[in-house]
């Protein structure tokens, strides 16, 4: 049975063919742009809150189109965020690389370019559009493709937050050495969410000594008293933020004080 996942990566396919046509340039980035999600984690005695740009999506439809990159991403790091994701895939997410470098553009945060990154081209063009971190999706690639996407991230300056959704992804990811794992609470292939999810899979991550970002289907405030209490060091919040009618009052209210075992 053909899956959303399936769909967009043959959509990712042709675009990897468009980008390779282009001339990417990177732009030399001075060092004090050169954000860190790494370093907060490493300092953060909150749960650190990546607040995503998220125009619509496959199982929700349109959220919020019309809303303005820069200003919603002021209003992120004013209110407390301390990353902030960009949806960069046009066809499923209505999102795109101009909305990237728009926010790069207004603010100094560490910035995350969220797609569904299969090769090396896309992440000159996320590097390019000034990201400071990529996605790595383990569901969406061979253990050995995703090595070499992780290595050639590292190697171009760029962090990385792997996405996992299984135990068997989990081990995976943990062979690449990734620092920082993303449990996403929604299923990619069904999109159904459950933050059962970061409860089963947080134990082994934590062992590990990595960083553990809870993703999607994080509404309220209790969500991220039961994320945090599973072990989450952060968080990953789209759609509530995109329809928020109080973005302040929710993103304050998840701002919340990580467990003493968290701390480092």
């Amino acid at each position: 049975m053909t899956t959303i996942l399936d769909l967009i990566l043959k959509e990712k396919k042709k675009e990897v063919e468009r980008f390779k046509e282009e001339k990417i340039e990177i732009p030399e980035q001075p060092s004090e742009k050169k954000a860190s999600l790494l370093k907060k984690l490493q300092s953060e005695e909150e749960l650190a809150i990546i607040a995503e740009f998220k125009r619509a999506s496959p199982s929700k439809g349109d959220i919020n189109i019309g809303l303005n990159p820069e200003t919603q991403a002021l209003s992120y790091i004013d209110f407390g965020a301390d990353a902030i994701s960009v949806l960069t895939d046009t066809p499923f997410f209505k999102g795109g690389f101009d909305d990237l470098k728009a926010v790069r553009e207004t603010v100094d945060a560490p910035l995350l370019c969220k797609d569904f990154i299969i090769d090396e081209v896309q992440i000159l063009k996320a590097k390019a559009s000034g990201a400071n971190l990529i996605l790595l999706i383990v569901a969406a690639l061979e253990e050995q493709r995703l090595k070499e996407l992780y290595s050639f991230a590292i190697g171009n300056g760029l962090e990385v937050l792997m996405e996992v959704h299984s135990e068997d992804e989990l081990e995976t990811a943990l062979r690449t050495g990734a620092q920082i794992i993303g449990v996403n609470n929604r299923d990619l292939k069904t999109f159904s969410v459950d933050l059962a999810m970061t409860e089963m899979l947080a134990p082994k991550i934590k062992a590990a000594g990595a960083y553990l970002i809870s993703e999607s289907g994080i509404q309220t405030e209790q969500d991220v008293q039961r994320v945090i209490e599973a072990g989450a060091n952060g968080i990953l919040v789209g759609e509530a933020f995109m329809r928020a009618e109080n973005l302040e009052a929710l993103l304050k209210q998840m701002k919340q004080p990580l467990k003493e075992v968290l701390k480092k």
